[in-house]
């Protein structure tokens, strides 16, 4: 058994990468990505995932950079929350704001009898609840570019811990999407 708990939600990690592991470059840009966009031909995955789930997390890097491009939130048919150190306020009521008690906010998100959890990134924040037994599962769609530096997919994780993996994919531009189901 992989699960500590039955009839919990889940919290996936989908996210895409640098072959030399980084999630975007020093800048926080992720132009490195338009090579290999999500398209309705070849989407990687996106589609079946985003409906798999009703509930975002983010840092709040991660919401600044988003809100920065020039595109409409994408999350917003999804519950969004953002960790962040400041507090920000929003007029809109399906983001909400997380400045403390990071760990038993979001364990009590999983514990709602509600789709699964999408964790979005940043860095910061993977390795957070990595490090506190959080994230369940990980999809890493692996994009075929080194960056040679940039922000890491995992900072500072202080813990080990053991995947298996589930699936894998790759395709004929060279993108490889593993899936790992943390073991407990």
């Amino acid at each position: 058994m992989y699960s500590k708990y039955e009839n919990i939600r889940k919290i996936k990690l989908y996210i895409a990468s640098s072959i030399d592991g980084y999630i975007a470059s020093l800048d926080g840009s992720l132009d490195w990505l338009s090579n290999h966009p999500i398209t309705p031909e070849l989407n990687y995955g996106y589609d079946k995932f985003f409906e798999s789930v009703n509930t975002v997390i983010m840092g709040g890097k991660t919401y600044r950079d988003i809100l920065n491009m020039d595109v409409i939130y994408p999350y917003e048919s999804k519950m969004s929350y953002i960790i962040t150190r400041n507090q920000i306020n929003s007029s809109k009521e399906n983001i909400h704001f997380i400045t403390d008690n990071i760990i038993g906010t979001i364990s009590n998100l999983k514990k709602e009898q509600r789709k699964d959890i999408w964790l979005v990134g940043g860095g910061e924040l993977i390795s957070i609840l990595l490090n506190n037994d959080l994230i369940d599962e990980m999809i890493i769609t692996y994009i075929p570019t080194l960056l040679g530096e940039g922000v890491p997919l995992f900072p500072k994780s202080k813990k080990e811990s053991n995947w298996k993996l589930i699936n894998s994919q790759s395709y004929d531009n060279g993108v490889l999407t593993i899936e790992y189901q943390r073991i407990v």
